[in-house]
């Protein structure tokens, strides 16, 4: 598999006001690093929230954490 083709994760910064996609294998080091530099470490830049509960939700219902739950 070459890098073109790894996964990609949108990235929001609202202050910046910037989205910018990452590799999904350097999205934590991306945040960090942008975060550090650009806001003095507070945790400002994020994983798109849209894209943070999807994952999140398919997580938790790969663990099985969803079966059984009334909806």
């Amino acid at each position: 598999m070459t890098s073109d083709d790894d996964p990609t994760v949108p990235i929001v910064c609202p202050a910046c006001d910037t989205t910018t996609r990452v590799r999904l294998a350097d999205v934590a080091d991306a945040v960090d690093r942008h975060n550090e530099s650009v806001h003095d470490g507070e945790e400002v830049a994020a994983v798109d929230p849209a894209i943070a509960d999807r994952l999140a939700d398919l997580v938790a219902e790969d663990m099985g954490l969803l079966d059984g739950e009334d909806g």
